[in-house]
C-alpha cells in the first residue's frame, strides 16, 4: 500500500469526505485543511508529497495559497493539483500560472483523480531518478538535482514546470521540440493542457534568462540557441 502523504485543502465539508475516504482506501495518508491559511500552514508541518487544493475559498484562495507555498523554499518542490468548478481555458492557464502541477474541474470523479495524483508521482519518482547532472549553457549554469538556475552569480527562482521546461530546452541544444512533445513530456498524457500554456510558461523562462537564449520555432515549438 502506498504511503505516500496529501494535504487535502477544500472549505466543503462533503468534498472533503468524499476525496479523502477514497485516497484513504488507495492507501495514501491524508491531512486535511479547511481553507487556504490553514492550507499553507499544514504543507510546512505534514511535509505532503502532493496538496490538493480548492481554488474558490474564503480568507485565502487556491491561487494565493499556491504562490505562498511555492515561494516558500521548505515547500516550492511539492507536487500540487488544483480543483475547480471552473474548466475555461484562461483559469486553467491562471491555475498553472500560480504553480499547479494538475488542474482538475468539478465535479470531482474519485478514479479519475486518483489516476492522475498516481500518474503525477509516478512521472515525479522518475524527475528524481536520472539526469542530476548540471548543465553549463551560454550564461546559464542549470542543476537539475537543487532545481536551481544560476545566470552568472545570481540565483533565479523558477517554478518546478518553468525549471523542467528549460532544462529539457537546455538538454539538447539545438533540437527543436514541439509543444505536443514538451507538454507529455512535462505535464504527461493525463494531463490536458493546451499549446497557450507552454508558450506562456515560456514567456516567463525568457523574462529571467534573457529573450534570445530559447528560439521559437514558428508553428512548430522551440528550441535552445547553441
Amino acid at each position: 500500500m502506498s504511503k505516500n502523504k496529501i494535504l487535502l485543502v477544500d472549505d466543503d465539508p462533503d468534498i472533503r469526505e468524499i476525496i479523502s475516504f477514497n485516497l484513504i482506501k488507495e492507501g495514501y495518508n491524508v491531512e486535511i485543511a479547511k481553507n487556504g491559511v490553514q492550507g499553507v500552514e499544514m504543507s510546512l508541518k505534514f511535509k505532503p508529497d502532493i496538496i490538493i487544493l480548492d481554488v474558490m475559498m474564503p480568507d485565502m484562495d487556491g491561487m494565493e495559497a499556491c504562490e505562498s507555498i511555492r515561494s516558500n523554499p521548505e515547500t516550492k518542490d511539492v507536487l500540487i493539483v488544483f480543483l475547480s468548478a471552473r474548466g475555461e481555458d484562461y483559469s486553467q492557464v491562471a491555475g498553472f500560472d500560480a504553480g499547479a502541477d494538475d488542474y482538475i474541474t468539478k465535479p470531482i470523479r474519485p478514479k479519475v483523480l486518483i489516476s492522475r495524483i498516481k500518474a503525477l508521482l509516478r512521472r515525479n519518482s522518475k524527475s528524481n531518478d536520472f539526469n542530476l547532472d548540471v548543465i553549463q549553457i551560454h550564461v546559464l549554469e542549470i542543476d537539475k538535482g537543487k532545481y536551481q538556475v544560476f545566470k552568472g552569480q545570481r540565483l533565479i527562482e523558477m517554478p518546478r514546470k518553468e525549471f523542467e521546461l528549460l532544462y529539457m530546452l537546455a538538454s539538447a541544444p539545438g533540437k527543436v521540440f514541439t509543444r505536443d512533445v514538451m507538454m507529455d513530456k512535462i505535464w504527461g498524457s493525463e494531463v490536458i493542457v493546451g499549446g497557450r500554456t507552454i508558450d506562456v510558461h515560456i514567456a516567463k523562462v525568457r523574462e529571467k534568462i534573457g529573450d534570445k537564449i530559447i528560439k521559437t520555432i514558428k508553428g512548430v515549438g522551440y528550441k535552445m540557441g547553441e
